[in-house]
């Protein structure tokens, strides 16, 4: 099929470069020329694991293109994917519906013969609705520009894989033939009996933020049960152990530490508030509030332990951090726990030096005022403490005997509770995590 992808960030360039790989003539677009030029070449303009080889592969043969023209666009596609960006609006919890609006006018204008726009950006349920009457209106084709919704469930690290693999697809269609359509693009997914949920727009639109909401709701429980087995003198990670293994609870995210982050929970869930609240059925999700908050509680505490590790004051105290991502496996710093972190043990006076092995560039476009390095040990030279805020697969294999020898005091924060706890005692380490009482000092 012709499918044009509207909008590649993470969501959209992923989504372009696998619906190509899988056989499809895809055409992708953006207002931002120089992440146009990029693609083109290529090149992806952010690090996803995959993503490089797949966009190699299918620019080269051709059958992925990309252009700044959504009159183009409107030519080109039969199907056309909406993936632009959903962020938080300023000064308000609701989600800033610019750029999807923008979008879905801009082609509009061009739709001169039948077609299917497809959602897959995270909205506020009736969001599709809103947008099927106002393409209604403003497409020359008239009714014949149908609405679908098709949510996303990509995790960053693992996008190229949940796109050509997904656990489940989820579609909200107005008619049979939006349905025939969408199966006919996914039919290489379903044909390996990938679960297909065929419903109604505003139940598409809910699962996603249900599903965001959920996870968050079960990562701020563990982490609120942290706080107690540090006051209570228990370990949160052989709790997290036992409880997990319940298949009504499940293990999968409930590793207490820093807390989530990253351009998708957090906005998500504050926009579900504010849209349950316009809905008049706010008390539904009030719930969410508690939620959030514990989740950046998180980032307060990890900044109270740090100064409790070096003696009660961060001033003048040097400070290695490890992790500038929001999470492994990606160079996403949007609200990320471990910048925030950083900056503010920045703040309270302390000398912070910040390695990732994705992020430097991206962290330090948000705060400048840090010090990066590309190398760990360079990181943790004369550190009074060294915090571990993202848990990367390379810090997990770090050497603690031989950072012992680099550092001023051997102190380690683990944000994560990832590392091997053991060796890092055996190594004369003075080891502290969160949730994990003082056993491990």
């Amino acid at each position: 099929m012709r499918i044009t992808v509207i909008g590649t960030g993470y969501l959209g360039a992923v989504h372009a470069a696998c619906m190509a790989d899988i056989g499809h003539e895809v055409l992708g677009v953006d207002v931002d020329e120089a992440k146009i030029e990029a693609l083109a070449a290529g090149r992806p303009p952010f690090y996803e694991p995959g993503l490089s080889e797949v966009l190699g592969r299918t620019v080269g043969s051709g059958a992925l293109r990309f252009t700044t023209s959504l009159a183009e666009a409107a030519e080109f596609g039969d199907v056309h994917f909406v993936c632009v960006g959903t962020p938080q609006l300023p000064g308000s919890h609701a989600a800033d519906m610019t750029h999807v609006n923008a979008a879905v006018d801009g082609l509009g204008r061009h739709l001169t013969r039948p077609t299917l726009v497809v959602g897959k950006s995270t909205v506020p349920v009736g969001t599709a609705a809103a947008l099927a009457g106002r393409l209604a209106e403003i497409a020359p084709i008239g009714d014949g520009a149908e609405v679908a919704w098709n949510p996303e469930f990509l995790r960053e690290g693992f996008a190229v894989q949940d796109t050509l693999r997904p656990d489940r697809l989820v579609v909200g269609v107005r008619s049979s033939q939006a349905d025939a359509v969408l199966r006919s693009v996914y039919e290489p997914m379903l044909a390996v009996g990938t679960p297909y949920i065929c419903t109604d727009l505003a139940t598409a639109e809910l699962v996603k933020v249900s599903a965001n909401a959920f996870l968050a709701t079960k990562i701020s429980f563990i982490n609120a049960i942290a706080d107690v087995c540090d006051a209570a003198g228990g370990d949160v990670v052989t709790l997290a152990d036992a409880i997990g293994h319940d298949e009504r609870i499940g293990r999968r995210f409930l590793s207490a530490g820093l807390g989530f982050g990253g351009g998708c929970l957090p906005k998500d869930i504050r926009a579900f508030m504010a849209r349950a609240k316009e809905l008049g059925v706010q008390d539904a999700l009030g719930f969410l509030a508690e939620v959030d908050e514990i989740n950046m509680r998180r980032r307060r505490r990890v900044v109270e332990l740090a100064r409790e590790l070096v003696g009660g004051s961060l001033l003048g105290q040097n400070v290695a951090v490890l992790g500038a991502a929001f999470k492994p496996n990606s160079d996403d710093v949007r609200d990320s726990p471990a910048l925030n972190v950083a900056a503010a043990i920045q703040l309270q006076g302390a000398n912070v030096r910040v390695h990732d092995p994705e992020a430097i560039d991206n962290a330090r476009a948000v705060f400048p005022s840090l010090d990066y390095t590309r190398e760990v040990a360079k990181a943790c030279e004369r550190a009074d403490v060294v915090l571990h805020l993202t848990e990367w697969q390379e810090y997990r294999e770090l050497d603690p005997d031989s950072l012992a020898q680099i550092v001023s005091h051997p102190r380690m924060l683990d944000g994560r509770n990832a590392l091997p706890v053991e060796r890092w005692r055996a190594a004369n380490w003075t080891v502290r995590g969160l949730g994990r009482g003082r056993a491990l000092v």
